[in-house]
C-alpha cells in the first residue's frame, strides 16, 4: 500500500504542476488578448484618421481641379 500511496501522491503532484501550467497559459493569452485588443483599437483609430485625411486632400484636390478648368475656360 505504501508504494500506492507514493504513486498517488506523485500523480497528484504533476496535476497540480499542469493545473498551475494551465493557469500560467490563461494569464498569458488573457495578456495578449488585451494587448491585441488595444492594438486593433489603435489600429482603427489610424485608420479612420487616414480616411478622414484622404478624403480632405481628395477634397481639396477636386476644388483646385475646378478651379484650374474655371481659369482654364476663362482664358478661352
Amino acid at each position: 500500500m505504501s508504494n500506492r500511496r507514493e504513486v498517488t501522491e506523485l500523480d497528484i503532484k504533476q496535476l497540480e504542476d499542469r493545473v498551475d501550467d494551465l493557469i500560467q497559459a490563461v494569464e498569458r493569452l488573457q495578456r495578449e488578448n488585451r494587448d491585441l485588443r488595444e492594438s486593433q483599437s489603435s489600429l482603427m483609430t489610424e485608420r479612420s484618421q487616414l480616411i478622414e485625411k484622404t478624403e480632405l486632400a481628395r477634397t481639396r484636390v477636386e476644388a483646385m481641379i475646378s478651379r484650374l478648368k474655371a481659369l482654364e475656360n476663362d482664358g478661352q
